[in-house]
């Protein structure tokens, strides 16, 4: 349904009233919500929100650069500064404008500052310092990993502790999340992310190219094509079939894709850079391999924690976030897993798995809750382009050496 500007601007005013009014001494504290405006630039999105302390989403706003690095072939940090900095400050006044919340009425202003790119964070950390200095407002520094590990919680009443697998373009991780600020790690990438791995496939492969293709990004294109593909006309070896960890590689499965592709090329007596016939089935076969890796890790992060007491007995659960996480035919094979394993699988829409200003204000809220991480603004900050989550616990995952039983990955496009 279409609204009339000035409807629009009505119910902005209304809303923006109604902050007014419940906040203010007469009307008395019990009526008055902590509001926290949420700012996320890690990567290449620059995103910002404005929750209360219920999760209540009230004015947001996003740029993507998804089109720009689609034509360079790869997120370019430099590339990514600049237009940080050329739409921070309109994507913020934009979140706050559409919440019709006044910068004097934030509790706080929560802020992407690890991990990430260097060039990216900065320009985020900078903008916010500036910004709570200016309205003296409590500054909440976030672990972009632990505001992708919460954001379920905004949406589902989930309780701690869970097992979360988080995946995306720059990480991939398995930890316990015991608290806000309490994650035990069982397991992380250690070469590239299954993102990244799914994009250079994607260009290898010339994606950009397809008709069907040349506004996705490459995950969201093998996604499209692989679901008329093949996945076993090539059958690429599952990554670190004898390391009994949790942790993740992709860059040798990438390899293996790389040579096939070579191979396809000089059978079909065509340069790099055309359209393969079979792109479809590779597609297939590359993402049923990633989601393969993804889902036996999965599984011994499971049992591990089963044997050692790290998830309630009753009604565990585990969480799939991050950008990748929307991948469907990577949800279903987790889906196997949680169900073989007695695990509820939970995963946020895919609007939020990607990064936003809304997970990072809903961090925020979960910190202020907690009264963890709350800095006066005048505390100067670095931020941290690496940066691990929580206690790592991969070398007793290791050691345990848990043998996975078969499980059929039977999964349709």
């Amino acid at each position: 349904m279409t609204m009339f500007p000035s409807k629009v601007k009505f119910l902005q005013r209304l809303l923006q009233f109604r902050h007014t009014f419940f906040s203010s001494p007469v009307f008395g504290k019990p009526f008055c919500s902590r509001l926290v405006l949420g700012i996320e630039t890690s990567c290449d999105d620059t995103g910002a929100a404005v929750l209360d302390e219920k999760g209540a989403i009230l004015g947001e706003s996003l740029h993507s650069q998804k089109e720009v690095h689609l034509r360079t072939g790869g997120i370019i940090p430099t590339v990514a500064q600049r237009l940080h900095r050329e739409n921070i400050e309109r994507v913020v006044q934009e979140a706050l404008e559409r919440s019709g919340v006044e910068p004097s009425q934030l509790s706080a202003v929560a802020t992407t500052v690890k991990p990430g790119l260097a060039l990216s964070l900065g320009i985020g950390l900078e903008f916010s310092q500036r910004f709570v200095r200016q309205h003296n407002k409590p500054f909440i520094p976030i672990h972009h990993m632990e505001a992708h590990a919460l954001t379920v919680r905004m949406l589902h009443p989930v309780t701690f502790p869970f097992l979360v697998l988080l995946i995306s373009g720059g990480h991939s991780l398995l930890a316990v999340a015991r608290g806000v600020d309490d994650f035990l790690l069982l397991g992380h990438n250690l070469d590239e992310a299954p993102g990244d791995t799914l994009d250079k496939v994607a260009r290898r492969l010339s994606l950009i190219k397809h008709p069907q293709c040349t506004t996705l990004s490459g995950g969201q294109a093998i996604e499209l094509l692989a679901k008329d593909g093949d996945r076993k006309r090539f059958p690429f070896k599952t990554p670190m079939g004898q390391t009994p960890d949790c942790c993740f590689s992709f860059a040798g499965l990438r390899n293996q894709v790389t040579m096939t592709i070579m191979k396809q090329e000089a059978e079909e007596g065509v340069e790099q850079g055309t359209l393969l016939s079979c792109v479809n089935d590779i597609a297939a076969a590359a993402q049923h391999t990633v989601a393969a890796h993804l889902a036996k890790r999965t599984h011994r992060a499971i049992l591990f924690c089963k044997a050692n007491g790290l998830l309630p007995s009753s009604n565990p659960t585990l969480v799939l976030s991050g950008g990748v996480a929307s991948n469907l035919y990577i949800r279903k094979a987790l889906t196997i897993i949680s169900e073989t394993t007695g695990l509820h699988l939970l995963c946020p829409p895919a609007k939020f798995c990607t990064d936003n200003g809304v997970m990072i204000a809903w961090n925020g809220v979960e910190r202020l809750r907690e009264g963890k991480g709350i800095l006066s603004p005048n505390v100067d900050i670095c931020y941290e382009p690496k940066a691990p989550l929580g206690v790592d616990m991969t070398a007793e995952v290791k050691a345990a050496a848990i043998k996975l039983p078969s499980v059929r990955m039977k999964i349709s496009s």
